[in-house]
């Protein structure tokens, strides 16, 4: 039941992502920045820092189901966000055994896992041909911008989810089944 709820919360984020910039003042889209929203990411992250126990990887599964499904419907080649988002999520969770999770740590740790995914996006797409931005451009006109954004986001989910995330993790790991 838990597992299905995180894959409803998943597909609805991911819905979400493809019409968050139509929600977003049009003068704050005009000029060189661009801002791409990565929520599905964001709340991965929560999952590794919050579901996830250190011998559970339940966060990078579903990294790589929700990163296909995102190359399947946004983007032209597979694997770009499912490798992205997996190898990012598992950085993230590798952390989390170093760091206690609370309110900075999980911005700290939000900010590494999209600082990483979107690098290694766009390695990806500039080992492609497709990227033709510069290291600077890019840096100044997507990645600053893109961050700004989401983290923004996750300050505003953070609450909504953090509690919930660990109670269910708690929950699986004594067994009580309510539902």
């Amino acid at each position: 039941m838990k597992r299905l709820l995180i894959l409803g919360i998943l597909f609805l984020l991911l819905v979400l992502e493809g019409v968050a910039l139509d929600m977003l003042p049009g003068s704050l889209l005009t000029g060189d920045l661009i801002i791409v929203s990565h929520w599905v990411f964001v709340f991965l992250a929560f999952l590794a820092i919050f579901f996830d126990r250190e011998d559970t990887y339940f966060s990078v599964f579903y990294a790589l189901l929700a990163g296909l499904l995102i190359d399947i419907s946004y983007t032209g080649i597979l694997g770009v966000y499912m490798f992205s988002y997996a190898l990012s999520v598992y950085i993230v969770h590798g952390l989390t055994k170093l760091l206690h999770s609370n309110f900075f740590v999980t911005i700290l740790l939000g900010a590494i896992g999209l600082i990483l995914a979107e690098v290694f996006i766009y390695l990806i797409y500039s080992m492609t041909g497709i990227a033709e931005l510069g290291w600077e451009d890019y840096l100044i006109n997507r990645m600053i911008p893109t961050l700004l954004a989401n983290i923004l986001f996750l300050l505003v989910l953070y609450p909504f989810t953090a509690n919930r995330l660990v109670n269910m993790r708690d929950e699986q790991l004594s067994g009580n089944r309510q539902f």
